[in-house]
């Protein structure tokens, strides 16, 4: 059921793609999302970010741990895995944490599953950095991780948004690449936030 407040509030968990590596603080996905809110007549608080570049499912754990969180949110987003697959964590290992993870932002959301939004973990082996490296396997290997948590985020009842297509655009589209050459451009977070913002629109709505 939508609720109605004055200022909502926004939880946004993750990695690098969640503190928008070699962007603007304000091109960061959270941030673009919030400004689509906003023109929906939705006012959010500023989205409180616990994510690091280099973060694992492992670390985002601690992560949370480490600080105090409220059990009220009413926008969680999680996006996470990338570095699992980077550092050849199993797929196992992924989905034990996944599960662990998608609990904790439940729980954030105050036991509303509605309220949560994952995020797919996107496809950087078509990026400037994967030049040398094998790339289908880059591909593949993300490509099971995100069976693996849509697969987790489906039975848990909460919104799955697949931004790994847009992350391929990059091949064929450099206005899509970070200045580091790894990570998306403000442009691209642009895009998740034009696919996230609709849905959370519909639940606060």
């Amino acid at each position: 059921m939508p609720i109605h407040k004055t200022k909502y509030s926004f939880l946004a968990l993750g990695d690098s793609y969640t503190i928008g590596e070699s962007v603007p603080d304000t091109d960061r996905f959270p941030m673009q999302t919030e400004e689509i809110l906003f023109t929906n007549k939705i006012e959010t608080y500023p989205p409180r970010i616990i994510a690091i570049t280099g973060w694992t499912t492992s670390d985002l754990l601690k992560g949370i741990e480490a600080n105090s969180l409220n059990h009220d949110f009413d926008i969680v987003t999680l996006l996470i895995g990338v570095n699992n697959q980077y550092q050849g964590k199993s797929i196992k290992n992924y989905e034990t944490e996944f599960f662990e993870l998608l609990n904790i932002a439940i729980g954030c959301a105050a036991q509303r599953p509605s309220h949560v939004f994952v995020l797919s973990i996107p496809d950087y082996s078509v990026m400037p950095f994967a030049v040398g490296r094998d790339a289908e396997k880059i591909s593949q290997e993300i490509h099971c991780f995100n069976l693996a948590n849509n697969k987790i985020s489906k039975a848990a009842g909460v919104h799955y948004i697949n931004i790994t297509p847009i992350s391929k655009r990059a091949a064929r589209d450099p206005s899509l690449i970070a200045n580091d050459g790894l990570h998306p451009s403000g442009k691209q977070y642009a895009l998740w936030s034009q696919l996230l913002a609709p849905e959370i629109v519909k639940v606060l709505k």
